[in-house]
Formats: structure tokens, C-alpha cells, sequence
């Protein structure tokens, strides 16, 4: 039996251009360029990895979000995975990360699954809680931020390194996984991958699809809100010191008067 692998993707404002708040106080993200999230690149990566090793497998990338999230499907397709499911609708606007694993669960059942690969984190919202509440909808194990991961005869394995220690985990398939940046570097598509990803298949699916009410996520089902917002000053020249013979000592006073020494 084929092992069926759903890659959990986000489209995100690129870190390195303008970004800031819209007047709803969600992120404005009509403003700046979006692609597929770096630490989530790991996550295809891993997937075409266990998919190699493999006797027979199928990747799935998955993604929530605007008509431009597709971007993102067609990077991870070009990596290499099969086939991608775009989930989409004006309602799931302002949706935080309870609605968002609701309409993820729905779409992953919908699609059939053994085993789900999540990034370690969004670069947008970073609060890196989702595959959990994942793991919990589906009702299935988590086993997360590995940087090394395997599957064999119906278990997924892998190490989670902490600050002191390395664990060793495992979990009976269906389960949830993600891994951090740590886990390999993510290959580079090469010009076939990318014309064979023009090719390869997306469905499109909507709330009705999923049965959720609209109710249900967007900023009116959100857990979270933002209540208010402000510009982050700007840079200033900083203090700078001129060293003619006093440099050292000058130094020292800064820095005990910012109490760093």
C-alpha cells in the first residue's frame, strides 16, 4: 500500500521586504512579495527524502490561504512532490492558528493520509503550536521538532535535540511530525521539476468543501486579536565613540551605563 504523506505549507511575506499591518490590524500582505515559508521547505524536503526510501509513496503539499498561495504549492511541487491541495476562501481572512489546524485537519482527512510534515514554525506568525493542535483534531501522535526523521514498517522515527540532551522518539503511523532547520538542507528545484510542476495536478477547495462554517475561522472565529499596533521607530545613528587615547575607557562608561558590564 502506497504510504500517503501530507506536507503542511504556508505562503509568507518575504521577511526581507516592508511589511506591516492592514487597517483590520491583520498582516497587510497585499503590499509585499509572498513565498513559500523557508523553514517549511525542510518539511518537502524530508517528505521526498522518506518518499526515496520507500517502497511506494505519494506526497501531497498542502496549503491555506489567497489565489497567490498557489506560488507556493509550485515551488514544493517542483521540489518534487506529486500532487497539492489549495485551500481557499474570502471568509478564512484574519483566520489565527485555531482555525487555520481546523481547516487543515478537514482538508487532510478529505485528502487521506499516514503521515503529516509540518515545518518547526511559520516565518510570519512563529508561534510554532500548530502541528500539535494538528495532531490533536486528527487524534493521532505528534512527534515534533526533529532534526532527523524515518519511516519503517508502519512507525515514523527520529531525534529531537534539546539544549542538553538528544531524544530519541517513534509513533505508529498515522502521526504528525515536523522538523526543524537542522533536519538537511532543502534541494533546489532544477529546470525539469519545474516544468513537470505545471503539469502536475491542484485542487482547489473551499469552507463548503470542508463543511466548516464561515463562522468558524477568519476574525470572527479567531482565538486571538490584535488589539493595537504601532511602527517600530527607526534606527537611530547609535552612539559613537572616537577613539584618541580614551577609547577603552569611553567604551567601559557606555556600557555601565546601559548595565551590559
Amino acid at each position: 500500500m502506497s504510504l500517503r504523506i501530507v506536507v503542511c505549507v504556508k505562503y509568507v511575506p518575504d521577511a526581507t521586504g516592508d511589511r506591516h499591518f492592514a487597517d483590520d490590524l491583520t498582516v497587510d500582505r497585499d503590499d509585499v512579495d509572498g513565498l513559500l515559508s523557508e523553514l517549511d521547505e525542510y518539511a518537502v524536503e524530508q517528505a521526498l527524502q522518506i518518499a526515496d526510501e520507500a517502497d511506494d509513496a505519494e506526497i501531497t503539499v498542502l496549503t491555506v490561504g489567497p489565489e497567490d498561495a498557489k506560488d507556493a504549492l509550485r515551488k514544493a511541487l517542483s521540489m518534487g512532490a506529486d500532487k497539492a491541495v489549495h485551500v481557499e476562501d474570502d471568509d478564512l481572512h484574519g483566520t489565527d492558528v485555531m482555525g487555520t489546524s481546523l481547516v487543515l485537519a478537514k482538508a487532510i482527512e478529505k485528502t487521506g493520509y499516514d503521515l503529516v510534515i509540518t515545518g518547526m514554525a511559520s516565518t510570519d506568525g512563529t508561534m510554532g503550536v500548530l502541528p500539535a493542535i494538528l495532531a490533536e483534531r486528527l487524534g493521532v501522535p505528534q512527534v515534533t521538532l526533529l532534526s532527523e526523521v524515518s519511516v519503517e514498517d508502519g512507525v515514523v522515527k527520529g531525534r529531537r535535540d534539546g539544549d542538553a540532551a538528544s531524544e530519541q522518539l517513534e509513533a505508529s503511523l498515522p502521526a504528525v511530525v515536523s522538523v526543524t532547520d537542522q533536519s538537511g538542507e532543502a534541494r533546489y528545484p532544477s529546470f525539469k521539476g519545474i516544468m513537470a510542476a505545471k503539469k502536475k495536478p491542484v485542487e482547489s477547495l473551499d469552507l463548503g468543501d470542508l463543511d466548516i462554517e464561515a463562522e468558524e475561522v477568519g476574525l470572527e472565529g479567531a482565538w486571538t486579536k490584535v488589539e493595537s499596533a504601532t511602527e517600530r521607530p527607526a534606527r537611530t545613528a547609535g552612539t559613537i565613540v572616537k577613539d584618541e587615547g580614551e577609547g577603552g575607557k569611553q567604551l567601559a562608561e557606555y556600557l555601565a551605563g546601559q548595565k551590559f558590564i
